[in-house]
């Protein structure tokens, strides 16, 4: 498991591009075969994939690193499918997930095994987790399941919908928030004009990009703000204290993870557009 440290904003100010990609940029995602996982410790919030192909594979990471007996011995997880159908099994009980949709699994759980129903054409599990303090039952939820929530305006390029799925009032956790947001075709411009929320971070997974496309990631304080040149199947992690923001080259799909102090999709704070540099 890689592990990533947070970063002072003074700081990040005197980042160039090689370092600002080598601290929040998350690569390498979804290689067939392969479970990986990047720990940072913003939140202790732990980003990765599993593409099984011809063998299941299993949740599971170094425990020095966990400093716990099993994964979620203290710890919830999110579960997006982002590839073709596939199934979770959390011990012993078998979970069907399609493309986009979501299973969370609560605190507890010992056995996670992931699998694809075809190997030529595998599963992309996608995977947010957490620190939890209390149990909380393993819900799965289709796309057409999640709370929509219709923003933006094809005048401004940033006409989507965001998919709630472990919120609030949809699938309960201890501190985990997570969904989707797609864009409508012809609309480029996401989470614009921006916002902060220094109760929580958030991780970001770019996706359903053509293979030359690209997402211009904004992040830093709104008053010195900076770029990330991402591509398809590619997070970012943002600090409580940076923005979130991007604009594509077309129309794409993004999976945001949060975790920190409360639950409240809409605690945030606004930057008015004056002020952002």
């Amino acid at each position: 498991m890689e592990i990533r440290y947070s970063n002072h904003p003074q700081d990040v100010k005197k980042y160039d591009t090689e370092e600002l990609r080598h601290h929040f940029l998350i690569q390498s995602l979804f290689v067939p075969g392969e479970l990986k996982l990047v720990y940072s410790h913003n939140d202790r919030f732990i980003t990765g994939s599993a593409v099984p192909v011809k063998e299941a594979i299993k949740l599971e990471a170094d425990a020095k690193d966990m400093g716990a007996p099993f994964f979620l011995a203290r710890r919830e997880l999110g579960i997006i499918n982002i590839g073709a159908k596939g199934t979770v099994k959390v011990d012993g009980t078998a979970y069907e997930l399609d493309n986009k949709d979501c299973l969370y699994v609560g605190l507890g759980a010992e056995e996670v095994l992931f699998e694809s129903a075809d190997a030529a054409n595998p599963a992309k599990f996608y995977l947010n987790s957490t620190p939890a303090h209390k149990q909380y039952p393993t819900v799965k939820a289709a796309q057409k399941d999640a709370n929509p929530r219709h923003l933006g305006s094809i005048e401004t390029s940033n006409e989507r919908t965001i998919y709630q799925y472990i919120h609030e009032k949809g699938i309960q956790s201890c501190q985990l928030v997570m969904g989707l947001t797609q864009l409508d075709p012809g609309n480029m411009w996401n989470t614009m004009p921006c916002h902060t929320h220094e109760r929580r971070m958030e991780v970001y997974l770019y996706f359903d990009m053509p293979e030359n496309g690209v997402v211009f990631h904004m992040m830093g304080q709104p008053t010195e703000t900076r770029h990330i040149i991402m591509r398809n199947q590619e997070a970012v992690i943002s600090p409580s204290w940076s923005i979130h923001s991007g604009v594509g080259t077309a129309a794409y799909t993004f999976i945001w993870g949060m975790a920190g102090e409360n639950q409240a999709f809409d605690d945030m704070d606004g930057v008015p557009m004056t002020e952002i540099r």
